[in-house]
């Protein structure tokens, strides 16, 4: 199966495409990616270099794909963070002509708009982008706590609120959204939870959290890859969720035990196909 992933891309470290692309040719997909920006490292170290790619240059690649008329063969789209929202048109047009050749296709989004460590962190208009023109055309939707109350505007902090919450986001358009780092008072101390829901299910799980003396740039885009990848493999939400889980925190285990201010990405590469640790999901009310 064949993925185009349209993200950002940095030369020294995991963040974009740099963090999804290598999970999802680990797990046995071939990759098609596209880069709207090619920084030498990721923002959060506070300074980097590199052009931000204009939206003609983006679609031009993907025309030169369209070209050689293999979208027919391209199983599923994955986007991240888009940058401005000039830039996220030019990737709905690329999600067009992907289903228009494969209307079985799935449009993977990342709705990467800030987080709670930092707020948002995307340009004005971003968060506007997403809600009138993004929501409505994705299939699966991975946004993490705060983003998941920006994007529906309520607070969230318990799982009758997250699960309210999604629910809001696929009556807009989403059928699968995944809630990647859901924090809530009514769980057990000391861990970080994800939920899976789709229209007719709903999961949950829970892995250990691990405190970090800095936020974990790519992350996001590595649990979203692996997520989509899995998925396309089983159709199975809870499978999913429970594969994902694992390999994040396996991912997570390495990078924390290495105190790396970059993900661990090619040493956690095992922990993709087969996770060394298993969290079993539990089945929650989706109604």
């Amino acid at each position: 199966m064949n993925i185009l992933s349209i993200q950002s891309h940095v030369a020294y470290g995991h963040a974009g495409n740099a963090s999804a692309v290598f999970p999802l040719q680990r797990m046995g997909f071939e990759v098609w990616p596209v880069h709207t920006v090619m920084f030498s490292n990721h923002t959060g170290h506070g300074s980097w270099r590199g052009p931000v790619f204009e939206p003609n240059t983006v679609k031009e690649v993907i025309s030169g794909i369209e070209d050689r008329g293999v979208l027919p063969e391209c199983t599923a789209v994955l986007s991240g963070y888009m940058g401005a929202p000039e830039l996220g048109e030019a990737i709905l047009e690329a999600v067009d002509k992907v289903k228009a050749a494969n209307p079985d296709a799935l449009y993977c989004c990342d709705p990467v708009i800030g987080d709670t460590d930092r707020g948002i962190f995307v340009r004005d208009g971003i968060p506007e982008f997403f809600r009138k023109s993004v929501l409505q055309r994705a299939d699966i939707l991975t946004p993490n706590h705060f983003e998941l109350e920006l994007l529906t505007g309520h607070k969230v902090n318990t799982l009758e609120n997250a699960l309210n919450a999604v629910k809001e986001l696929q009556e807009i358009g989403p059928s699968k959204v995944l809630v990647t780092s859901l924090i809530r008072t009514d769980a057990q101390s000391g861990v970080i939870e994800m939920l899976a829901v789709d229209k007719n299910e709903a999961w949950i799980v829970a892995t250990p959290r691990l405190e970090f003396p800095y936020p974990v740039n790519g992350s996001g885009d590595a649990t979203a890859a692996i997520f989509l990848a899995k998925y396309l493999r089983t159709r199975n939400l809870k499978k999913t969720l429970e594969h994902t889980a694992g390999a994040i925190f396996a991912l997570f285990e390495k990078t924390w035990a290495t105190g790396s201010r970059e993900l661990q990405l090619i040493a956690s590469q095992d922990a993709y196909v087969t996770p060394p640790q298993q969290f079993m999901a539990t089945s929650v009310s989706a109604n």
